[in-house]
């Protein structure tokens, strides 16, 4: 049997995340992403934290793939990714808008050669308008987008997100905007132009903030650790000094809560009889159930609420949500071996399937790793290579030695 996306060619180039995410997902599903890269490397080996040199942030995104390390602007370079290029099935990049057309690998001057190409571009505010040329980094797309206005907590200041969120919505829709592209090329015998945009991907993420704010007019505020919906939903202290995330979906589970806790009294309270009287209620409700849950340890009321079927969770740090069993029975963590690192541990793909599913076939490339067997499948010869390398226009594999510590 076959992966997916097995005899897909993918050529990327791309640095840091969004775009580098977006090849590693169909990495994952079997295509063959040849991974472009600076002679000095994506930008991203050089991130903490580093291990005898090589970056845990840059192997996190790019497992799976191949390393070309090529001087573009060298002519022969050049010549090189052009090539790749006009046999790829996908172009993946997320450079600044502009810069790929400059080199002359443009959409539109790729495509003339190469109809079936999927070219996806991913960048912070898109191929178009008056922004397109502004640096668009991650926390940038969401303060531009209006999503950051709603982090935090009321009338303090906003919060960034902990995580890269705008890079990996971008990431994502990316990885779909290929997908789609490859089936309407096989459907339609024409590939497509994608442009991805980290700002408007994080805004398409908040859609029931927008499109609140889009029918009503009345501009989403900061609610903290409610919800935006429904109530009681969100994170409460336990007598312990932990955080427990509880969340009521519906009236029957709101009563079971109600039981559990010791609020028996509130059941048949007009003010709490229904999902949306609650929300409108909730500056009384809310300290009903602070009040309560103080009085339990966090672990012993998220047993109990979970036996009585409501949703609710510790607030694990990493080291506890990777090592719950239900982690550890459906293998979230898995070891991959790697030249520098040894047993690299990683996050395995989130989907599962019944066969030839998603996983991890190599390791997140070195530098260069791949240089001379792409560069052999092309037709080059040992001695065609030697020489692109000596002259500066490729980087071939330089083994870190294991003693090197960054």
């Amino acid at each position: 049997m076959a992966k997916p996306l097995e005899g897909v060619r993918v050529l990327e180039i791309c640095n840091i995340m969004a775009g580098p995410f977006a090849g590693m997902l169909l990495a994952d599903m079997g295509a063959d992403v040849i991974k472009v890269e600076a002679i000095k490397g994506d930008m991203a080996r050089a991130f903490p934290p580093l291990v005898d040199g090589e970056s845990v942030s840059f192997s996190s995104l790019n497992r799976n793939k191949r390393s070309l390390a090529i001087d573009i602007k060298d002519p022969k370079g050049f010549a090189i990714v052009k090539d790749l290029a006009l046999k790829a099935d996908v172009l993946l990049e997320n450079n600044r808008p502009g810069a790929m057309a400059k080199l002359g690998l443009g959409a539109e001057d790729l495509k003339k050669l190469n109809p079936k190409l999927v070219y996806v571009s991913v960048s912070g505010f898109g191929q178009t308008g008056p922004d397109r040329r502004r640096g668009g980094i991650n926390v940038i797309a969401e303060a531009a987008s209006g999503v950051m206005s709603i982090y935090g907590e009321p009338d303090k200041m906003p919060m960034r997100p902990a995580i890269q969120t705008a890079d990996l919505f971008a990431g994502m829709f990316a990885a779909y905007a290929a997908l789609a592209g490859l089936v309407g090329a096989s459907r339609l015998g024409e590939g497509r132009i994608a442009d991805v945009c980290l700002t408007e991907a994080v805004l398409a993420a908040a859609t029931w903030e927008a499109s609140g704010f889009l029918v009503t007019g009345e501009i989403p505020q900061r609610v903290g650790h409610r919800h935006r919906l429904n109530s009681p939903n969100g994170l409460f202290e336990t007598r312990d000094g932990r955080y427990i995330a509880i969340g009521s979906p519906n009236d029957p589970l709101f009563i079971k809560m109600l039981e559990i806790l010791g609020l028996d009294a509130y059941v048949d309270d007009p003010r709490y009889a229904s999902y949306s009287l609650r929300k409108v209620n909730e500056d009384t409700l809310i300290p009903l159930f602070q009040e309560a849950v103080l009085k339990w340890d966090a672990a012993d009321l998220e047993t109990v609420l979970a036996e009585a079927g409501v949703p609710a969770s510790i607030v694990k740090n990493f080291k506890e949500a990777l090592e719950d069993p239900q982690m550890v029975d459906r293998k979230m963590v898995v070891e991959t071996d790697h030249p520098v690192f040894g047993k690299l541990k990683m996050l395995r793909n989130p989907v599962l399937m019944d066969h030839d599913g998603p996983d991890i076939r190599y390791a997140p490339p070195l530098l260069g790793q791949h240089s001379a067997e792409v560069l052999g499948e092309m037709g080059y010869s040992t001695a065609d290579i030697a020489a692109l390398a000596a002259g500066g226009t490729i980087r071939l594999l330089d083994m870190p030695a294991k003693s090197r510590v960054a």
